[in-house]
């Protein structure tokens, strides 16, 4: 699968940033990101990819029916763990898989959406990036880390970039 080497990528960044944070700076509010931790934000992106993990076993995934682990955002080396080990799984076979989700927050009826799983790991690549550049924000009023250029960059905009440049 072609998108298993830019997962690694960015998941090889986002531990880089874990082993440079203090435990009290991964949990450390931000009011930059209205309150939100970056162990919060790593938690959100771990979570999606476990989601479809089981959702693949099941064939359905519900992103809104994940787990919320407090663990994975209190803890940055468990969190660590969880990224090297998702990073294993990525290897599966594509199929169609059902996304349910309510949209609705005054309504808990269901839509369903016949997807398939890498279309589902596309979209937690970009959701990851996503999340990247709001940790990106946050970073820099809870600790003193220099991140890569390129981090919370989606690759089309790293792309895009280097084509000006020349």
């Amino acid at each position: 699968m072609q998108l298993q080497q830019p997962i690694n990528n960015v998941f090889v960044q986002i531990s880089e940033l874990l082993e440079q944070l203090s435990c009290e700076q991964y949990c450390c509010p931000s009011k930059i990101l209205f309150g939100a931790t970056i162990g919060q934000h790593v938690r959100h992106i771990i979570e999606l990819f476990i989601c479809l993990e089981n959702g693949y076993n099941t064939g359905i995934v519900n992103y809104e029916n994940r787990k919320r682990d407090y663990t994975i955002e209190t803890d940055k080396d468990f969190a660590g763990s969880l990224l090297k080990s998702i990073s294993l799984t990525l290897k599966k076979d594509n199929k169609d898989i059902m996304l349910e989700a309510s949209y609705d927050e005054h309504s808990a009826e269901t839509v369903e959406i016949v997807t398939n799983y890498y279309r589902e790991i596309a979209y937690n690549l970009e959701h990851t990036v996503h999340h990247m550049a709001l940790i990106r924000v946050g970073i820099n009023e809870v600790a003193n880390i220099n991140l890569p250029g390129n981090f919370g960059v989606a690759s089309s905009t790293v792309k895009y970039r280097k084509a000006c440049a020349q």
